[in-house]
């Protein structure tokens, strides 16, 4: 018998990792196997909003990055030039976000899967998945010290990013696709406190945003759209400190900060594909990307590893056929993601907003409870078809009309 696991995970970053670890929890035989070894860094926002810091907390791990000295980040605001939104990101049970860096983080979710059972080679190098017909059946690859290894299971698993090579092998079904709309780059200042907030400012044709990170470091990142990667790529840090004077107040707080790493950044695709097929599955960036404008990437490798690795124990249990189970995954995914890919598409043009949306953001401000609901719905805690329900925008209209009427009120009253 040649197969020696049940699954292999190709990527051990947000996205393997945890799905390795929760099968592995399962009793099942598990080899995760990545081309770096950990501690290692990866270019990425890396902000873990409140749904992924729960996710954490379910899985026994907050405890260990919070011993890590992670700033927890209790504010969002949203700086627009003419107003500020700011608000709660979470809710009362998952009130808090973290932005810890790739180094520690990818680091502490391997070592989970490891204890949890699961079999990790670092610095390995896949060099084929292995095919029988259309279905997936094992890997090819070359361990750091130059050997060469062949592993069969009955399901591969790529959670190895955009260039997936699982996702290469196999061809799965791309829809709903849209091209690169944003460049972003960062650095990490040191001298730049944020005290518990997040904070993002919108520009004409310009965005940025400042996060508290680890050892006591922000990371900044500043945006422009796609259609001037090449020309701003000559020089990078000319083009993010212009972008950064368009709002002064910043822009005095960083000349204070020190500049301590290189510039790290990308545009990246738009996409969706299908995220399964014969002996193979999708996760994370594998198999669902949208713009790193609402940093929403972490939260949605966790979401993924977590639906995957259901309906992969239904599947290897026998609760049911592989296809029904992995169908409900993709159907599952694309529901909870689909309003806020569409919504982080229309944010990462950096158009100005239509003026119906102007009109609704000039009603949110001032109104604490809508604000924090705008927050949520940047956090991926609500979806944008809440906030956006008639309903609710209704409710915030009012609010304002009734807020508006007290002043007039007021003012007319007085001497």
């Amino acid at each position: 018998m040649r197969k020696a696991f049940d699954m292999i995970v190709v990527g051990a970053r947000c996205a393997g990792s945890p799905t390795a670890m929760l099968l592995a929890r399962k009793g099942y035989r598990v080899l995760a196997v990545d081309r770096s070894s950990f501690p290692s860094d990866t270019i990425s926002t890396h902000l873990l909003h409140p749904l992924a810091v729960s996710a954490l907390s379910q899985w026994g791990l907050l405890d260990r990055l919070v011993a890590t000295g992670c700033p927890p980040i209790h504010t969002y605001s949203f700086d627009f030039g003419a107003f500020t939104i700011s608000g709660a990101p979470g809710t009362d049970e998952n009130p808090i976000a973290y932005c810890p860096r790739r180094t520690i983080l990818d680091k502490l979710l391997v070592d989970a899967a490891a204890e949890s059972g699961a079999e990790i080679r670092q610095g390995f190098t896949v060099e084929e998945i292995i095919l029988e017909g259309e279905r997936a059946v094992g890997i090819k690859g070359r361990s750091k010290q130059g050997g060469s290894v062949t592993e069969y299971a009955d399901a591969i698993v790529g959670a190895d990013g955009r260039h997936s090579m699982v996702s290469e092998a196999v061809h799965p079904e791309h829809y709903r696709q849209k091209p690169p709309l944003l460049a972003g780059y960062y650095s990490y200042w040191s001298g730049l406190p944020m005290n518990g907030r997040f904070e993002t400012y919108i520009r004409e044709k310009r965005g940025f945003a400042a996060i508290p990170t680890h050892d006591d470091l922000t990371l900044v990142i500043a945006g422009w759209p796609y259609a001037e990667f090449a020309k701003n790529k000559k020089d990078i840090e000319s083009n993010y400190l212009k972008a950064i004077d368009l709002a002064p107040d910043f822009a005095k707080r960083l000349r204070s900060a020190t500049r301590e790493a290189p510039f790290a950044g990308t545009a990246v695709p738009n996409y969706f594909r299908k995220p399964y097929g014969p002996g193979w599955a999708l996760v994370g960036d594998a198999g669902y990307n949208k713009d790193f404008i609402t940093a929403q990437g972490i939260l949605d490798a966790f979401r993924d590893a977590e639906l995957c690795a259901t309906a992969l124990d239904e599947s290897f249990s026998g609760a049911r056929p592989f296809e029904d189970a992995m169908d409900e995954y993709q159907r599952t995914r694309d529901a909870q993601v689909g309003a806020m890919y569409e919504f982080t598409c229309d944010l990462a043009t950096l158009e100005p907003p239509p003026p119906d949306l102007q009109r609704l953001l000039g009603a949110v401000h001032g109104n604490q409870v809508a604000m924090d609901g705008f927050v949520r719905l940047n956090a991926g805690t609500i979806s944008p078809t809440e906030f956006f329900a008639p309903q609710n925008t209704a409710a915030i209209f009012a609010a304002a009309a009734s807020r508006a009427h007290s002043v007039g009120a007021t003012a007319e009253s007085s001497p």
